[in-house]
């Protein structure tokens, strides 16, 4: 009888393409995987430690695990036992603890390891770490992730990114053309590229972003392209002018901002003022007027006072920005900013959170709205979710019909028609010109 093995990915997706990879690993050695709400021989928490709360779904994941099977070998790798890794082992039930390099070689340490002994701990200083590890995601015929960059050289004052994942690396455009045609041999299409900083690509090998993305446009098989987070001052106008002309990348941006505010900026550390912000959004407008563009904000940085929030918002409000993704800030162990003056308590970070997601919600809406009538193509997800499937435009608009078993992993050109009550945009398919009648 083959091993379970249940994993669990946190965090970004880069966590998941490499999560993913986890997972092949176990399948080559005649594992057998199942979900992670299942009994399992061994379970696999592939964590993140960008926010506190991060830490605690980490943490949270481990007891689940050690109440669905007491006897499982629990593993723990990634961003948060990288930097934490005492902190994980003391923990009822974990087994091994794997940093952010140590985990490509998992079964090795899990064959060697003895259960019931003291936690085993392997890390490394991944600040001096070079390596690449080739990471993509299989199994979804919608879409795939693949990773094109790691590390971060960048040093922002609240961010433990560049400790847990180290310098900006990447492997060279050959390496991850072959990858997209791997990817694209199984019927997949759709790519998502991303990395820690992907802007920075190229740092390894001499190449740029820009470069990347003309060759992966040429894989066949490939439809379409999106990025992942980008750095508005790595996001040239290059990209945006090839973005516009490409048949194959979408106009899909998601782009850090984290305050509207210069001071705020300035003590995060970031490379950029607001006004840089406000004219890279134009310039993608302009090009491109129908892009979706989801920014990052973070809420209650220290110094954060009701003139520099009232500031933010302000900013935000009058953003030519599609979606916001905020985030309550809480200090991360040995960052600078865990111990500059003015922290702001979460009582205070909580109504401003809200208040910054209702905005996030209005500023969606009046983008589903702008484009309701129009007609675009939308790749569907493979779920029967209740009669129901879900899929996204090339620009994102998450639209909902009756479910159709043949359209799942397909692209369809639809109608954009009405918001239903769960905020997706329902749609009359075409087919010919004609609309398909419901299956029953």
């Amino acid at each position: 009888m083959a091993i379970k093995v249940a994993l669990h990915n946190l965090g970004c997706p880069l966590n998941f393409a490499e999560t993913s990879t986890l997972a092949e690993k176990f399948l080559e050695k005649g594992y057998e995987q199942v979900p992670f709400n299942k009994k399992a021989d061994v379970y696999v928490i592939n964590t993140c430690t960008v926010t506190h709360e991060a830490d605690r779904k980490s943490r949270r994941s481990v007891k689940k695990a050690r109440k669905l099977n007491p006897e499982a070998t629990i593993v723990v790798a990634g961003c948060y036992a990288q930097l934490q890794p005492e902190k994980i082992a003391s923990l009822d039930g974990v087994d091994l603890v794997l940093g952010n390099d140590e985990k490509f070689h998992i079964l090795d340490y899990i064959e060697n390891q003895a259960k019931n002994e003291t936690p085993e701990i392997h890390i490394s200083e991944a600040v001096d770490r070079e390596t690449f590890h080739p990471s993509h995601s299989l199994g979804d015929r919608t879409r795939s992730f693949l990773k094109v960059q790691n590390g971060c050289d960048y040093h922002c004052s609240y961010c433990t990114i560049p400790l847990a994942r180290g310098k900006s690396r990447n492997p060279p455009i050959d390496q991850l053309v072959d990858q997209a045609q791997t990817i694209a041999s199984s019927g997949v299409k759709e790519i998502i590229l991303t990395g820690i900083n992907m802007g920075d690509f190229g740092k390894t090998t001499g190449e740029s972003f820009l470069q990347l993305i003309r060759r992966l446009e040429k894989v066949p098989g490939i439809e379409r392209y999106r990025m992942a987070s980008i750095e508005p001052n790595l996001l040239s106008e290059d990209i945006i002018r090839f973005v516009s002309r490409s048949a194959k990348f979408l106009p899909h941006f998601h782009i850090p901002l984290q305050s509207g505010c210069n001071d705020i900026l300035k003590k995060m550390k970031r490379r950029y003022t607001r006004e840089f912000f406000h004219d890279k959004l134009q310039q993608i407008k302009e090009k491109i007027p129908d892009a979706f563009v989801g920014v990052d904000v973070i809420v209650g940085f220290p110094g954060e006072d009701e003139d520099k929030f009232r500031e933010t918002f302000e900013f935000l409000q009058s953003l030519d920005a599609t979606y916001y993704h905020v985030f309550p800030y809480s200090p991360r162990p040995y960052t600078p900013a865990a111990s500059l003056e003015g922290q702001v308590h979460g009582n205070i970070i909580k109504p401003r959170s809200e208040k910054l997601q209702e905005l996030a919600n209005r500023k969606i809406m009046t983008f589903y709205r702008k484009h309701l009538g129009e007609k675009r193509k939308v790749l569907f997800e493979q779920h029967n979710q209740n009669g129901k499937m879900t899929g996204y435009t090339d620009n994102y608009i998450n639209v909902e019909t009756d479910y159709h078993p043949e359209w799942s992993g397909k692209i369809k050109e639809v109608t954009l028609k009405d918001i239903n009550d769960r905020g997706n945009v329902e749609i009359e398919p075409l087919e010919k010109g004609k609309p398909i009648q419901k299956i029953q």
